[in-house]
């Protein structure tokens, strides 16, 4: 008989003993709080440490995946509607049609010497992962990265890869971006504003430093997509990905295209829609690119007029392109109402249900059936919304047994005496740590940077540099932490499972972080604008 293959854990049993970890630590960890403390006239004179009794938590291991749940029900939510909507999609084979005219433009551009030579798939790739890491960068995509999975992973695998790199090109892209923040609004801009620093001042070093990171990623995905691409079973994702290579070889290569009266019909509501969103938002459009705010009255009335043009152009061929149509203008209401209007993932969810809903109407199905279609969809998804939920658990079992302050000021404690490269490099490994059970940019930076910003004044390293050490801190493990409720929900999309994630990232994670902490030594060693 031979020896049986070691299989990973299953990714709830993985998060499951996380939490078990994290409930045996709250008996032998003592319990502590940073409260506010104010002055006579309730003026904030900051945070304070302050010794209380902690609780050990047993019980509440079980509780721990409701408790999860509720905290992550908006995400949770989000991707059943995302599965939902894009079950629909799925159904009318306009992504496949998408898919297969995108394949058969880069075969004919590869036709071009100087195309030829790059490597059209690589262009695409570079491309595609620039433009996701420009959004991190500037509105701090995060969320919304959970749509495009679905799209960018099945493109990926047609074009000869494997998921990893499907997940690369928008997940990892998105957070790199984030991590290196040029306007990020979530990291940069509350950090800076706890510091008591100008508002995205330091911008033109975190912009190299974005390039800097930017040109490691794309390297480092270029290299593991080409040794993919000479040999596919050389991913560890092979056997597994066996769900979408099934999917596009059940295609059959091809789309019968067609074209139907319901379709006209779907076009009529989604033109009634939007020609009233356009009345009704027009005046209101300020789009906000950092601290910076443009009026744009045209923007709105601009995407309208489009939609409508390419819609009837796309009718004329055949549904498959109409429903591609309404996909791409859902990424740009999408694009435009995060940056215009401060959508969040419930404007968002709303946005992908029409466009499901649209959808189901452009194929002629009735009521029942669009319906039917929709739950098929949420119950597809359903193990990656859980998982979200189970994940959750693990920092509400923090939170009950009241360690996360003790164990924050404990490596606070750290940072006497180190001088400044030490101390700053300290920062650095504390926020880094702190970014596996705090995943939340806004959270982690009222926590840590009341106490952070005036140490450093202290030990003579600039508070700017000390809003950068946060910054990468925050970025980097929020792409291997299982408390991140967007990665495990990109995970259980892409049908990657966390063991094996870990195995392919970790070595790319740490080199992250050690170009991090090269980053962060011209901070101290160099005059820089705003530090």
């Amino acid at each position: 008989m031979g020896k049986k293959k070691r299989e990973f854990p299953n990714t709830y049993v993985i998060i499951f003993a996380i939490i078990l970890v994290c409930a045996i630590a709250t008996w032998m960890v003592p319990g502590g709080e940073y409260v506010k403390v104010e002055d006579a006239s309730g003026i904030s004179q900051g945070v304070e440490f302050r010794n209380v009794p902690s609780v050990g938590q047993w019980w509440t291991i079980m509780e721990a995946f409701y408790n999860g749940f509720t905290k992550q029900s908006g995400i949770i939510c989000f991707i059943l509607v995302i599965g939902a909507s894009f079950w629909v999609v799925n159904r009318s084979r306009a992504i496949d049609a998408g898919i297969f005219s995108f394949l058969k433009l880069v075969t004919r551009l590869e036709k071009n010497r100087a195309l030829a030579k790059i490597g059209v798939s690589n262009l695409v790739i570079v491309l595609i992962m620039l433009m996701f890491s420009l959004f991190g960068a500037i509105f701090g995509m995060s969320e919304e990265t959970i749509a495009f999975v679905v799209i960018l992973v099945p493109l990926a695998i047609s074009m000869g890869y494997d998921s990893i790199v499907g997940v690369c090109m928008v997940y990892v892209a998105a957070h790199v971006g984030f991590a290196g923040a040029i306007l990020n609004p979530f990291t940069i801009g509350i950090a800076q504003d706890l510091a008591g620093l100008p508002m995205f001042s330091g911008i033109e070093y975190r912009f190299f430093c974005w390039v800097v990171l930017n040109v490691i990623t794309i390297a480092f995905v270029l290299l593991y997509a080409a040794k993919i691409k000479r040999n596919p079973q050389k991913s560890m994702m092979y056997e597994a990905d066996a769900h979408w290579r099934n999917h596009i070889n059940e295609q059959g290569g091809g789309v019968e295209y067609y074209r139907n009266g319901a379709s006209w019909v779907s076009f009529a509501i989604a033109a009634v829609v939007v020609i009233l969103f356009t009345v009704s938002c027009s005046g209101e459009t300020w789009l906000s690119i950092g601290s910076q705010k443009y009026h744009t009255v045209w923007l709105l009335p601009t995407v309208a007029v489009a939609f409508i043009v390419t819609c009837v152009v796309a009718l004329r061929k055949s549904v498959h392109f109409y429903v591609l149509t309404l996909l791409g203008f859902t990424i740009i209401y999408l694009v435009a109402g995060v940056l215009g209007f401060g959508w969040y993932i419930g404007e968002i969810s709303a946005l992908f249900l029409t466009m499901g809903v649209l959808s189901g109407v452009a194929m002629g199905l009735s009521g029942n059936a669009i319906v039917k279609e929709l739950m098929d969809g949420a119950k597809d998804i359903l193990g990656a919304a859980l998982i979200v939920g189970l994940a959750a658990g693990i920092i509400f079992i923090l939170q009950e047994g009241k360690i996360i302050d003790t164990l924050l000021h404990s490596m606070a404690g750290w940072l006497d005496g180190s001088g400044e490269t030490g101390a700053l490099g300290l920062m650095y490994g504390i926020q880094t740590l702190i970014n596996l059970v705090i995943p939340s940019a806004s959270a982690k930076a009222a926590i840590t940077m009341p106490i952070m910003a005036p140490f450093s004044d202290i030990i003579g390293v600039s508070r700017q540099a000390t809003v950068m050490a946060f910054q990468f801190g925050d970025g980097f493990t929020n792409m291997i932490t299982p408390t991140s409720g967007v990665l495990i929900a990109v995970l259980g999309i892409a049908r990657i499972p966390y063991g094996k994630w870990v195995k392919w990232i970790l070595p790319f994670i740490l080199l992250l972080i050690l170009v991090g902490f090269l980053l962060l030594l011209p901070t101290i060693f160099m005059k820089l604008n705003g530090f």
